[in-house]
C-alpha cells in the first residue's frame, strides 16, 4: 500500500482493509459517510432557505417522495422508495410535515390505508427547492467537464453496491449468533 519509491507516501491500510481490494471497499465506505453528511447538509440548507423552517434530511426526503409523480403515498410506500425500514422515524417526519402544512392526509381509499399528498404549500416549497437546486447545485455540476458520464458510472456502481450490501446484511442476519442478555 505504501511505496515511497513511487512517490506514494500515503499509508492506505485501514483496520478494516489490508489488501488493495479491502482498502478500495473501505475507502468507498468512508467516502459514503462523508458524502452522506455533505448531501444531508445541502438538503437541510436548501429546504430551510425555501421554507423558512429547520427540517431534517429525512423530512426533506419524505416530502419529495410524497411529491413524486404527484400521487398520494402511504408511509410503507415511502419506506420502500427510500429503502428504509425505520417506519416510526418516517412517521415522525410525516407528523412534522403535516404540522408544517406541507402535506395532508388523503382519505377515501380503504384498501391502501392512510396516504399523504403534498398541499399547495408543499408543492410551492418543492418547486422553490427545485429552482434553488438548479441555481446552486446543478449549475456547479454543469461546470465540471465530463461529470455527467462519471455520475452515471457512479450511480451504476452505487446501485450495484446497494444490492451487495443488502445481500451481505441478509446473510449476516440469517447466520448471526444470538445476543447474550
Amino acid at each position: 500500500m505504501t511505496n515511497p519509491e513511487n512517490g506514494n507516501l500515503l499509508d492506505r491500510r485501514w483496520h478494516l482493509g489490508q489488501t488493495p481490494h479491502e482498502v478500495s471497499i473501505v475507502e468507498l465506505e468512508y467516502a459514503l459517510f462523508r458524502i452522506y453528511e455533505s448531501f444531508g447538509r445541502w438538503q437541510r440548507e436548501c429546504l430551510a432557505a425555501v421554507s423558512g423552517q429547520e427540517l431534517s434530511t429525512s423530512d426533506n426526503a419524505v416530502l419529495h417522495i410524497i411529491r413524486l409523480k404527484d400521487r398520494p403515498k402511504a408511509v410503507t410506500e415511502v419506506a420502500q422508495l427510500l429503502n428504509r425500514d425505520d417506519v416510526a422515524n418516517l412517521q415522525y417526519s410525516v407528523r412534522k410535515l403535516l404540522a408544517a402544512g406541507m402535506i395532508e392526509k388523503v382519505t377515501g381509499n380503504k384498501r391502501k390505508g392512510v396516504q399523504y399528498r403534498t398541499t399547495d404549500k408543499g408543492r410551492e416549497v418543492t418547486e422553490m427547492y427545485a429552482k434553488l437546486r438548479q441555481r446552486a447545485l446543478i449549475a456547479l455540476t454543469e461546470a465540471v467537464p465530463g461529470l455527467e458520464d462519471q455520475v452515471e458510472e457512479a450511480t451504476k456502481t452505487l446501485n450495484l453496491m446497494n444490492g451487495i450490501y443488502e445481500q451481505a446484511a441478509h446473510v449476516t442476519r440469517t447466520h448471526r449468533q444470538p445476543m447474550d442478555d
